[in-house]
């Protein structure tokens, strides 16, 4: 099993920025890829971002690539999102997720409320 905590969650204007943190315990994380995701009411779930916590190699979605970055405290065994120049449509509900491969998603956190005001 692997616990997955979020925070940092809140307001914030358009343009600018706030960092999302996911705190994972309980397993050896080497062999996991660790993503962001977000649900915005009334919308699916849609993927945000993702990195591997060995190699560290990032994706993203269109949406955000150039002004969100994942990154990755080995030490601290969290991974952040940090979301820069902060649109309306970015307000959701962010989840942090892991997974050991495949397609799916293993383990969820609970989701922290982010609002972008315009």
């Amino acid at each position: 099993q692997v616990q997955l905590v979020e925070s940092g969650g809140g307001l914030v204007q358009a343009g600018g920025s706030l960092r999302l943190s996911c705190a994972a315990s309980g397993r050896t994380l080497s062999s996991y890829r660790m993503g962001w995701f977000r649900q915005a009411p009334g919308k699916e779930r849609e993927f945000v971002a993702s990195i591997s916590w060995s190699g560290g190699t990032t994706v993203y979605s269109v949406s955000v690539k150039g002004r969100f970055t994942i990154s990755k405290d080995n030490a601290k065994n969290t991974y952040y999102l940090q979301m820069n120049s902060a649109k309306p449509e970015d307000t959701a509900v962010y989840y942090c997720a892991a997974k050991t491969g495949g397609y799916e998603y293993d383990y969820w956190g609970q989701g922290t409320q982010v609002t972008v005001s315009s």
